[in-house]
């Protein structure tokens, strides 16, 4: 067992709820592009300075969080998108994340962060239960789980665990991506088995030191549905990990492909459509809104099919 303090609130407990509740396993990626914002949300803004583009990120994602908030149980931002518009794209992060939360999703914040000793404490509080300042804690993204490398190791986890059972959060750990180069390290052999294999096997020890009552624990994979075949073997070797599934949709990854993700009860897995319903419509179509929706209940039905949960 970990010699952290665990938070009774326990993550993977919060998730399996999450999900039981909403019926469904999808995730809604907001990855916003400026070419691909519906023609109005561009015209509201006018000019192109990065605080305009920031401000439109924002507009677009809080909307489509109305939108999906009845129907999923969890949203992903990812930062990059709101970093490339500098102080202002942060403030939009914020609030999106904040808002997010005011409507009962969880979020996970995908930064895929990584690093050692004090620098990686820092970004794990800020991604987290916030950062002390005179003792006083002061939240910054405020996020219920944040994708992390582990090539640096268990040291550079660390701090991330730590902050992370601290406020009872999570962590989704790279271990089989789902980008076409994924395979020229991932795929090495080393000690006879592929090194994603060994990332898994090191996840497993890290999450079975906090299992919920639900049978998993708040260390989880990412595992790409575009590798079905790396997927149910990383199921094999992480029976009580929680996995986020990028891939699904825009991607080409199918519901067939990510149903080794689950275990029979429909629990164990959360798959994430970003631009599959985020990016479903043409930038001129008047009804954008009807179209996520219905995207978004299309993904839903989608998954319904290879889920006994």
């Amino acid at each position: 067992m970990s010699a952290f303090l665990l938070n009774a609130d326990n993550f993977a407990d919060r998730l399996a709820a999450a999900v039981r509740a909403k019926g469904t396993a999808l995730c809604v990626g907001l990855d916003p592009r400026w070419e691909q914002l519906p023609a109005e949300i561009k015209a509201r803004h006018g000019s192109t300075t990065l605080a305009t583009v920031a401000r439109a990120f924002e507009e677009l994602s809080l909307r489509v969080l109305e939108i999906v908030a009845p129907l999923v149980p969890v949203v992903k931002p990812q930062s990059a998108f709101f970093e490339m518009c500098g102080p202002a794209g942060l403030l939009a992060l914020q609030r999106v994340l904040q808002h997010a939360k005011q409507l009962g999703l969880l979020t996970i914040l995908d930064s895929k962060r990584n690093d050692i000793a004090s620098t990686a404490e820092a970004y794990a509080d800020a991604a987290f239960g916030g950062v002390c300042i005179e003792q006083l804690r002061q939240p910054v993204w405020d996020a219920d789980a944040l994708t992390v490398n582990a090539y640096l190791g268990r040291d550079a986890i660390e701090p991330f665990i730590k902050s992370a059972r601290r406020d009872g959060r999570g962590l989704f750990v790279l271990v089989r991506t789902s980008n076409p180069g994924a395979g020229q390290f991932q795929d090495l052999v080393c000690d006879g088995k592929p090194l994603f294999h060994h990332v898994a096997s090191a996840v497993g020890d890290w999450n079975r030191e906090n299992l919920g009552k639900c049978g998993f624990g708040d260390v989880g994979a990412v595992v790409g549905a575009t590798h079905p075949a790396e997927l149910a073997a990383v199921r094999q070797l992480l029976p009580e990990a929680w996995f986020l599934v990028p891939g699904f949709g825009a991607q080409g990854g199918t519901a067939a492909d990510v149903a080794a993700a689950f275990r029979p009860d429909g629990l164990g897995a959360i798959v994430n459509s970003s631009r599959g319903i985020t990016a479903c419509f043409s930038p001129n179509e008047p009804h954008w809104e009807a179209a996520v929706e219905a995207a978004t209940k299309t993904a839903i039905t989608q998954l319904s099919r290879t889920t006994t949960g």
